[in-house]
């Protein structure tokens, strides 16, 4: 038999592996999911994850994290946020829906990311009636356009709570935090972030833009400053992310009045109102403050969707 000695003696030694090909190595070997490499261009590489459960999730953002790969949601525009990254696409599909009711607490829905909103609607969440049905709630979620209500009005989504995947990779359950329904900060990540948020909320631009008429910038830090009557919910913070501050693995949801549909004539764009430089200047700085609290290291895309 052949020695593998004089094999690589004969055939000259396999050139190493770049690290693109490591990562696609470890994910073909690690994930129960549809892996897809689209290949090396111009030294970056993309490729496609289709999840077939959570771990294949953390296992792509442990990776992600391990080569310096960007982990972003299909189906979002990331037009202008990738270039001169790696990255690894993340699409949903049906196996990683569900909606089911909480058999202890009726009137709320126990709701995995690839859900569809049609599929929210047929279950009794009647908020959705009126939104693009083929979208995940996944990518409803991080839709800035969909989720552009006046600030501090959130609650009209219905959203209790949201498990959320963070850039450092600990888990934390956001919830309400009123004075009456405190939920605990369970995760270091969350005890040191959370109350950088709210001095940031408190601060000047955020609290003159929790005044206006519509949040000027792209993350909803008006999340912590709701309107009267209704408690903090910190899964609201996810509501319009674009899918640049971490990963939704289940959201809770209560059935709300059905939420209007998004005005596109007035819609987030990437250019300020004509004689508001000033203002969008700020909302710029606000957010590359947001954005470094969730992930410093720059897991997720950035910004990851046009204003």
């Amino acid at each position: 038999m052949e020695s593998s000695s004089r094999r690589a003696f004969l055939t000259g030694r396999r050139a190493a592996q770049t690290p693109w090909e490591q990562f696609c190595r470890r994910m073909r070997r690690g994930v129960a999911g549809d892996f897809l490499d689209f290949g090396l261009y111009e030294g970056k590489g993309s490729a496609r994850l289709t999840p077939s459960q959570g771990g294949d999730l953390r296992l792509a953002h442990a990776l992600c994290r391990e080569f310096g790969i960007v982990l972003a949601l299909s189906g979002v525009n990331q037009a202008d946020s990738l270039t001169g990254q790696s990255v690894l696409w993340m699409e949903l599909d049906g196996s990683m829906a569900g909606c089911q009711p909480l058999p202890d607490d009726p009137g709320k829905w126990f709701v995995q990311p690839g859900t569809h909103l049609s599929e929210l609607v047929d279950a009794g969440l009647t908020q959705f009636a009126d939104q693009p049905g083929y979208l995940t709630v996944a990518a409803w979620a991080a839709d800035r356009s969909l989720c552009s209500w006046a600030p501090g009005e959130a609650f009209r989504c219905g959203l209790l709570h949201a498990s959320v995947l963070m850039a450092d990779g600990s888990s934390a359950v956001l919830g309400p935090f009123g004075a009456g329904n405190r939920l605990p900060l369970g995760t270091l990540t969350l005890q040191k972030l959370v109350p950088q948020l709210f001095a940031l909320a408190a601060e000047e631009p955020a609290a003159g833009f929790a005044a206006l008429d519509r949040w000027p910038a792209r993350y909803r830090l008006d999340a912590l400053a709701p309107r009267p009557g209704h408690d903090v919910n910190l899964s609201h913070l996810l509501l319009g992310h674009g899918g640049d501050l971490g990963w939704i693995e289940w959201m809770v949801f209560e059935a709300r009045p059905p939420l209007p549909s998004a005005d596109w004539a007035t819609a987030y764009t990437s250019r300020p109102p004509a004689g508001d430089d000033s203002r969008w200047q700020q909302a710029s700085t606000l957010d590359r403050k947001v954005k470094t609290l969730f992930d410093p290291a720059g897991v997720f895309p950035d910004p990851g969707q046009d204003l």
